[in-house]
């Protein structure tokens, strides 16, 4: 009789432990489809800001410097490896573009030339896809994160290899983003 309720008690931890398992890993995938759908979408933003960039010449050439640092800090953001250099290099990369469009304030033809309005336009709109994309990888490591941590999870969660996942977060350059850049003539 003992046998078989050490037998009963196996077998329900063992099942216990598989369905932990598959939700973490079910969790990971997730994180990882949604850091893929940001990828997707950095693509999207570096092909456009060449584009960007040669029609922003035509109009401001003696802006040389803001647009090199815009082409720079895309180079930078194309071969970022981890999440945590990718975050640094975007952060740096939305700056230098903040920068070029407050420089393009001061262009009135510039403003209105179509091509410049068409990449303003689908620049803005794979910006706010990206924002969508962010939010949505954050919601999936942190709904991770929190599954890995919780009990009986945390138990196992190291055993099998699930390590925490960083967010994509804009961290200590949240404060400089949001204030406006300065155009000096």
């Amino acid at each position: 009789m003992t046998l078989i309720i050490i037998l009963v008690v196996a077998a329900v931890l063992g099942l216990m432990g598989i369905g932990i398992y598959n939700r973490l890993v079910a969790l990971n995938t997730r994180a990882d489809q949604a850091f893929a759908d940001i990828d997707v979408q950095l693509k999207q933003r570096h092909d456009l800001i060449p584009n960007l960039v040669e029609t922003v010449k035509g109009y401001a050439t003696h802006e040389k410097g803001t647009l090199e640092a815009v082409i720079a800090a895309r180079n930078a953001a194309t071969s970022a490896g981890s999440v945590a250099d990718k975050v640094q290099a975007e952060n740096t990369l939305t700056g230098a573009l903040r920068q070029m469009f407050a420089v393009a304030e001061a262009y009135p033809d510039l403003k209105a030339n179509t091509n410049f309005l068409s990449l303003q336009s689908e620049l803005s709109d794979v910006e706010n896809k990206l924002a969508a994309a962010r939010r949505f990888f954050n919601n999936a490591v942190t709904e991770f994160n929190a599954a890995r941590l919780s009990f009986p999870a945390v138990l196992l969660a190291g055993m099998f290899g699930f390590n925490a996942r960083a967010l994509f977060d804009l961290g200590e350059q949240r404060a400089a983003l949001g204030v406006a850049p300065e155009v000096k003539f």
